[in-house]
């Protein structure tokens, strides 16, 4: 049987269960500063997100590394993050201390990925405040590094990843050569170990059935779509999640660059593809946005696959000004604590598929009230 490994004296760094529960809660009680409605071109870029993938030159990758030296991997880590004034007031979370429920509510949460949800290695979660930064540790690779910021603004969610970055360079030897960059795991992200991510909500040109063909002509060597919740994911309310595909050879500079431009084109044709809609089908799309009102109006169940869909007809109505005087950060919000983990986490009478339905119903069912 193999040793507890936050009882040895590598970890420290967590001397309980109760702490990490503690935590947890503490995420379950706020939102995301990402979810943010009137940041710039946030009725299409919901947010954008920076990933970066670094290792530590003195031991494996996690997927060839021993138990032990992933234990000195998060000790190294923490010892490094939590004096950190960039994370400001930060949790920090076990994850092997973490049940399926608590890592889903981190997946829907977007601060760690399917993969690492079903990680069973010792691993360690850092949220930073607002949730702008956090840091996943012994995932794919020993730290992947993120921040994600409201609407587009790539700019800043480099600006932020790079300060934590230089920091905890001057103090952690990372796997780098001259002639590769930085190693990783994957050999995709071998050289910046650099991810730009937008999650962008395209519902016009989904209902012009003109999506597959803008994403096909978005330099596809390049380009890769995901869905809602990242690699290997279903794109769900017209959400979908595009990032850079290509780190090596490449500049932080360079990818910054090219990102904003897919963003500037993807935010013209979307809003080409809106105007389109308004001024040929109209009636369609006022229809469509209102039929959705009526059915959040009246629901008794409602699944979390069929609330996020008419959420991206209620977005569509807002945004095109069909709705007015509505604040889009409520929609945001509610795309979030409205997934089941968020669900069975904060509401005692959600505790199964059926129940969470109707619970979701209720919600909405007073939110829409008071929007609309």
């Amino acid at each position: 049987m193999k040793p507890d490994p936050f009882k040895s004296p590598a970890a420290q760094w967590l001397a309980s269960s109760k702490t990490t529960a503690q935590n947890l809660n503490q995420l379950a009680k706020r939102l995301p500063g990402w979810l943010e409605g009137d940041a710039p071109h946030s009725d299409i870029v919901i947010s954008t997100r920076v990933r970066l993938a670094r290792n530590l030159a003195d031991y494996p990758f996690p997927n060839a590394a021993e138990h032990n030296e992933l234990e000195e991997v998060v000790h190294e880590i923490y010892r490094t993050l939590a004096p950190s004034s960039l994370l400001g007031q930060a949790v920090f979370l076990d994850m092997q201390k973490l049940g399926k429920l608590d890592r889903k509510f981190l997946v829907e949460r977007r601060l760690i990925s399917p993969p690492y949800a079903e990680s069973n290695h010792p691993g360690m979660l850092a949220v930073g405040e607002d949730e702008y930064l956090s840091v996943m540790v012994n995932e794919e690779d020993h730290l992947r590094i993120q921040s994600i910021q409201p609407g587009l603004n790539v700019e800043e969610a480099w600006r932020s990843i790079s300060q934590l970055d230089d920091e905890l360079g001057e103090q952690l030897d990372f796997a780098f050569t001259d002639h590769f960059g930085y190693l990783t795991a994957c050999p995709t992200n071998t050289g910046t170990g650099m991810r730009v991510s937008l999650f962008v909500h395209l519902p016009a040109l989904a209902m012009l059935e003109e999506i597959e063909s803008v994403l096909g002509k978005l330099a596809p060597s390049e380009i890769t779509v995901r869905g809602f919740y990242g690699e290997g994911t279903e794109v769900v309310g017209n959400i979908f999640q595009i990032s850079n595909q290509l780190t090596l050879g490449r500049t932080d500079e360079s990818i910054v660059k090219r990102m904003e431009e897919v963003a500037e084109k993807l935010l013209s044709l979307e809003a080409d593809g809106r105007e389109r809609l308004l001024n040929d089908h109209h009636l369609r799309v006022e229809d469509k946005v209102f039929r959705t009102i009526g059915i959040l109006q009246n629901a008794r169940m409602i699944s979390s696959l069929e609330f996020l869909n008419l959420l991206s007809h209620l977005r569509l109505g807002i945004d095109a000004d069909v709705i007015k005087n509505t604040d889009r950060s409520v929609l945001n919000a509610l795309m979030v604590i409205l997934q089941p983990a968020h669900l069975q986490k904060t509401q005692r009478e959600a505790q199964d598929d059926e129940r969470r339905d109707i619970r979701r119903a209720q919600l909405v069912r007073e939110k829409i009230s008071s929007l609309f």
